[in-house]
């Protein structure tokens, strides 16, 4: 099974990260929301000092 890219909203989530807001990342079922946020932003924020447990 090939790894689908999620560059573009990585780059979105990343760029708005600390404006203050909550946010809220929608789609259909099944098609990689959870994967987006864990790992994928999950070891972004690790990479950049952020703790685990955070």
């Amino acid at each position: 099974m090939e790894e689908i890219k999620r560059d573009l909203y990585l780059k979105r989530l990343i760029k708005v990260r600390e404006n203050g807001l909550a946010k809220i990342i929608t789609g259909i079922r099944c098609y990689g929301k959870s994967y987006l946020l864990d790992p994928i932003y999950k070891n972004y924020l690790i990479n950049k000092g952020i703790s685990e447990d955070q």
